[in-house]
């Protein structure tokens, strides 16, 4: 890590998710000691709290979308935090809450990069596509949604929130873990040809491969932000999580994910998301992103 400053900021709201409780994931992060492991890193690493929005007023979707004004309040509030840590030269770690965050975030590092002329490439590690629309949703959940809004695919106040339409272009994600997409995102997911890396194809070709197909071309140039899902992870090893999804990655895939990620140095930006702490068993779940992110940010059996 050329970088060794990072923030933490924490975003306590479930507001796009079908479930309650990830409004309680930063708590239980910090409860995993994410800080003091960091720091035990060498790293600088400074909390910056939480930020404040909406409460969840848990209504049905109107004209396709879930909460919306509250999904477009706390995401304004992401985007502004995210952005003024990248300005100060820090690496940002969000702590969710849900998916949908990923839209303030996201936006945030994509103004950044193309302020500093920097290439952005996004690796989403998650079981699901995140690449649905109104039309398409079958719930109106807002955290599925966020790939597509970032992409310009998504409710106006979405897709703006950065000052540039479309935010990102499909082509800098490569999502990795994906066992889930809904039928309509199927076809929308092809049209645009995101790069996916789904769990058959890391049951063919191996994990090392595909972080090596997904980081390739990655040069000094590349801002990397890794938006991680925790329901990436298989759920007998991460049971908190709203939405799991059967046969993710086991704990070793998992790692040598996140190693060959920091191996690159060009990690410049993190979302961690979708920790659930109701549906967790005494925070290992928590414990384990911990775990993992310690990993991302250069922790390795052997001196490399």
């Amino acid at each position: 890590m050329s970088n060794k400053a990072l923030s933490l900021i924490g975003v306590p709201t479930d507001i796009g998710a079908g479930h309650r409780g990830a409004s309680m994931g930063p708590e239980a992060l910090r409860v995993a000691n994410l800080l003091a492991r960091l720091t035990r890193r060498g790293l600088d690493v400074v909390d910056r709290g939480n930020l404040h929005g909406p409460l969840n007023p848990w209504l049905p979707p109107q004209d396709g979308y879930r909460h919306l004004p509250e999904v477009v309040a706390w995401n304004e509030a992401v985007h502004a935090a995210i952005y003024a840590e990248l300005k100060a030269g820090r690496v940002p770690l969000m702590l969710g809450g849900d998916h949908c965050l990923a839209i303030g975030s996201i936006s945030a590092v994509a103004r950044h990069c193309r302020e500093q002329g920097k290439k952005l490439r996004v690796l989403w590690l998650d079981a699901h596509a995140d690449f649905n629309t109104a039309d398409v949703t079958p719930s109106g959940n807002i955290h599925g949604m966020p790939v597509a809004c970032l992409c310009g695919n998504g409710p106006q106040a979405l897709v703006e929130l950065g000052g540039h339409v479309p935010a990102t272009t499909p082509d800098v994600f490569r999502q990795i873990g994906i066992r889930s997409v809904d039928e309509g995102e199927k076809r929308l997911v092809r049209e645009a040809k995101v790069g996916i890396f789904d769990m058959r194809h890391i049951d063919e070709v191996g994990m090392k491969r595909t972080m090596e197909d997904a980081l390739a071309d990655i040069d000094e140039n590349t801002h990397l932000h890794v938006s991680f899902d925790v329901d990436f992870l298989d759920p007998t090893i991460a049971p908190g999580v709203g939405t799991t999804v059967r046969g993710g990655p086991n704990y070793r895939e998992a790692q040598l994910c996140m190693e060959m990620i920091a191996d690159t140095g060009r990690i410049g930006s993190l979302d961690i998301v979708e920790l659930n702490p109701a549906f967790d068993k005494k925070n290992q779940t928590a414990r384990l992103a911990v775990d993992l992110v310690e990993s991302l940010f250069g922790k390795s059996t052997l001196i490399r």
